[in-house]
């Protein structure tokens, strides 16, 4: 995040005499302080972590951009929203770094998917917090800074976490898509569900449009769905952030819709059974300014006919 932390940083410098007078006033971190957090056991948990941590890259860090970020993200936990744990790949960190924050991630999602934050929700959130607290400062550490034990809080809060979950996922309840959930189905198993109701999320990468192993899950029990009941065709709509241009984003939404349909052939479903269509940043799942990475609007969204 070191371009965004840059842009910010440089904006609020303008005109002022200091970052801390910059910062202070009406923002999202005073918002955040003084919210309620509601939803789920899990998202209130959440947006309690977050507001501890936004303070603290505030008042102690003198991070900005990141007291930015992680209390907006705090503001739609405490809104009821499941937000995802931090890509990987939307901060500025080394080869060695990204293998094991990409496990990490894996670990986190992993247990996202089995149902964790119904199962254990307090810890859950406590293990997303510290993850995002981890690849946060594995970034600073990167340029110089000083680790701390947030790598070590998320190692154990995991470990806790998946000891409490099955081995397999659970079939999921049916949810609206505002609630943003991990990357999986959306479709309970259920022989009397209105399949045209049903609905299914896949999430991508910033400015990627390949199909990682948790896309994979997902449209494999499309694919499973599709065969296995009577169901006419598919219809997919390719979405992204609100980086980069309006004209960029409309040709990346295609190709993440068209990514899915290729994915969708190769696991079988007729090429002339499957439909697409492309918003690109027009139909935000949450809203945000212009020029803002937001892993929850950087998504497929399939649908049955």
């Amino acid at each position: 995040m070191t371009l965004l932390k840059s842009v910010i940083i440089s904006t609020a410098l303008v005109g002022l005499s200091a970052c801390t007078t910059a910062f202070s006033g009406n923002n999202e971190v005073e918002k955040l302080q003084m919210t309620t957090p509601g939803g789920s056991p899990f998202t209130q948990q959440l947006a309690t972590e977050y507001k501890a941590f936004s303070s603290y890259e505030l008042n102690q860090e003198k991070d900005y951009a990141d007291a930015l970020h992680f209390s907006r993200k705090g503001i739609s936990a405490a809104e009821g929203v499941n937000v995802m744990p931090e890509p990987v790949n939307d901060w500025d960190l080394n080869a060695a770094e990204i293998v094991e924050l990409s496990e990490g991630y894996r670990r986190m999602v992993s247990a996202l998917n089995r149902g964790a934050r119904e199962i254990i929700p307090g810890k859950a959130a406590i293990a997303q917090a510290r993850y995002d607290c981890w690849i946060e400062e594995q970034e600073e550490v990167s340029q110089g800074g000083q680790p701390s034990g947030c790598k070590a809080d998320y190692l154990n809060a995991i470990a806790e976490v998946e000891a409490a979950l099955p081995a397999a996922a659970p079939q999921p309840m049916a949810a609206a898509a505002e609630e943003f959930p991990a990357p999986v189905t959306m479709l309970d198993n259920n022989d009397d569900l209105n399949i045209a109701e049903a609905l299914y999320l896949v999430f991508f990468d910033f400015d990627k449009s390949n199909i990682n192993a948790g896309a994979s899950d997902v449209l494999q029990t499309v694919s499973t769905e599709m065969q296995s009941r009577n169901i006419d065709g598919i219809h997919i709509v390719g979405h992204t952030d609100t980086s980069g241009s309006a004209a960029y984003n409309e040709k990346l939404s295609m190709r993440r819709a068209n990514a899915i349909k290729s994915e969708l052939i190769s696991m079988g479903i007729p090429a002339n059974a499957i439909t697409t269509g492309a918003t690109g940043e027009n139909d935000l799942l949450v809203e945000t300014q212009d020029g803002i990475r937001e892993p929850a609007n950087r998504r497929g969204v399939i649908t049955f006919k």
